[in-house]
């Protein structure tokens, strides 16, 4: 499915440094920026499910961290 990323010149700038160090083009590094911000979402929530499991207090201690945060 084809859409349209509107950046402004600094987000360019940062995409064409970053598809330039990949060696790909600014579709393909901001596809695999994609990838990689969704996969590390994941796995956080994986590992924070496990930890909520696993460490006694946890669930706890993260529900009183989420109601301190602004």
């Amino acid at each position: 499915m084809a859409m349209t990323l509107r950046l402004t010149p600094d987000q360019d700038r940062a995409l064409i440094l970053l598809a330039e160090a990949q060696g790909s083009s600014k579709h393909e590094a901001a596809v695999r920026a994609i990838m990689a911000a969704a996969n590390r979402l994941l796995n956080d929530a994986a590992v924070a499910e496990l930890a909520r499991d696993i460490i006694p207090g946890q669930a706890a201690l993260e529900a009183r961290i989420r109601q301190a945060r602004p």
